[in-house]
């Protein structure tokens, strides 16, 4: 059962705050280094242009497809009674290292300005062949930051290259998982792989979803993930009541000879839903995030789009629903249609990442190769300013891949990922550093 509680802040440690300071006045030195060409990357992109028009919004509709509930019903027959997040925190895979041990080349994925107030790295052991994603928290699942007893972030991973195959299983690359990280000790916290599936056969199998985690976000028992291509779907949705457990260790996905495999991972999300785009053409979204400070909450996306596209980029957000029978779902019409209940337009091209609060858009782009540092922009109906650090002010302070942004309203924190480093600090720092 869900308790709800306040949460006194925890104060980060000296130490901490004094080694991440210092690598970001290092780094500060080198992002200073830009040419004048580089610069004109990302000039003054001016305010955000609304979408009103009928044309503009209608290739933003999604339509909902549940998974016949005799199919998941199926699937928990075969493979066990569902847990919950309790359980999954409860039987940790390993533990996040604290970012002081961290490599030289992990702590140089760190924003420049503002600095991370907490960071920790990943195993390289555990993460060797695999693209760190989206993340979301339980802060975005409920106002209170909690779930259950439990603060947690959830970390998306994809499995880099094309699915190896054995027979008709998927057993390499074109996967994606999450990791369950207990953020209540924040000296260590601990971690749990899970598989994103989506059930095949009529429950009788599954398949792991072969997407890149661009985007997450966790609100109520839901969790929402953009999926790829694969089979023209924009969004998959899981029910974080309903993890299953793999029985059986090896590669292998699905149904295997004595039981169920997961690629390695110890339990599997299978989904229970998903969100199909309006058709051919129609812009998919690339990141996603949470905005409370609206009313219904809503979800907000950026438009996924190649990071060579000199066009213009598109904004929008979906409205959750309110009723409780549907929590954690997006509102939709008589004929199961979500739309967007506001578009925008960014003259902003290789954005990466966004964030939607009170009256701004916070956006993260790439402003070069994935080894130069990216951008952090704050956008609304009036202008943009980007975050600024160095002696010559440059903008390029962020996270080389322009990383994930998940507001933690209760605690006033932005958690984002790059590479194999996770790591937190508060909105209010960003909006200090902005120009």
């Amino acid at each position: 059962m869900k308790h709800r509680g306040r949460h006194r802040r925890r104060r980060r440690g000296r130490a901490l705050r004094a080694t991440l300071a210092g690598t970001a006045l290092a780094l500060t030195a080198a992002a200073t280094m830009i040419t004048t060409s580089q610069a004109t990357q990302a000039e003054d992109p001016g305010p955000l242009k609304p979408l009103t028009a009928s044309a503009e919004t209608a290739p933003l509709r999604l339509t909902e497809r549940g998974v016949p509930q005799d199919w998941l019903d199926r699937l928990s027959a075969g493979m066990g009674r569902p847990v919950g997040v309790g359980a999954v925190l409860a039987d940790p895979d390993g533990t996040l290292g604290d970012v002081r041990d961290c490599p030289a080349d992990d702590r140089r994925s760190l924003p420049v300005e503002p600095a991370a107030t907490r960071a920790y790295c990943w195993p390289d052991a555990d993460t060797d062949g695999w693209r760190a994603g989206a993340v979301t928290t339980s802060g975005d699942a409920d106002d209170d930051g909690r779930w259950g007893e439990h603060r947690v972030v959830l970390s998306g991973w994809s499995h880099l290259g094309a699915p190896a195959r054995d027979g008709a299983r998927a057993t390499g690359g074109g996967l994606a998982r999450v990791a369950f990280v207990d953020a209540g000790d924040p000296a260590g916290p601990r971690y749990t792989w899970a598989l994103l599936a989506v059930p095949v056969d009529g429950g009788r199998d599954y398949r792991g979803l072969r997407s890149t985690v661009s985007g997450m976000v966790w609100y109520q028992d839901k969790l929402l993930v953009t999926a790829g291509r694969a089979d023209d779907s924009a969004l998959y949705v899981y029910d974080l009541d309903r993890v299953l457990r793999a029985t059986v260790e090896g590669r292998p996905v699905g149904r295997v000879d004595g039981g169920w495999s997961a690629a390695g991972a110890r339990y599997v999300l299978p989904a229970v839903a998903s969100y199909r785009t309006s058709g051919a053409g129609a812009p998919r979204p690339g990141g996603i995030s949470l905005d409370r400070s609206t009313a219904p909450d809503s979800l907000v996306a950026h438009e996924a789009a190649p990071a060579d596209r000199d066009g213009p980029t598109r904004l929008w957000r979906y409205a959750f629903d309110d009723a409780p029978e549907r929590a954690g779902l997006l509102a939709t019409d008589t004929v199961s249609q979500a739309s967007a209940v506001a578009a925008y337009e960014t003259k902003l091209t290789g954005v990466r990442s966004v964030l939607s609060y009170r009256s701004g858009w916070y956006l993260g782009r790439v402003t070069g190769t994935p080894d130069e540092r990216g951008a952090l922009w704050r956008q609304d109906t009036d202008g943009a300013r980007p975050t600024r650090c160095g002696a010559d002010g440059t903008h390029r302070c962020w996270s080389g891949q322009a990383a994930t942004l998940s507001y933690w309203e209760e605690t006033g924190d932005v958690w984002s990922q790059s590479g194999r480093t996770l790591f937190a600090l508060p909105l209010a720092s960003v909006d200090r550093s902005l120009d």
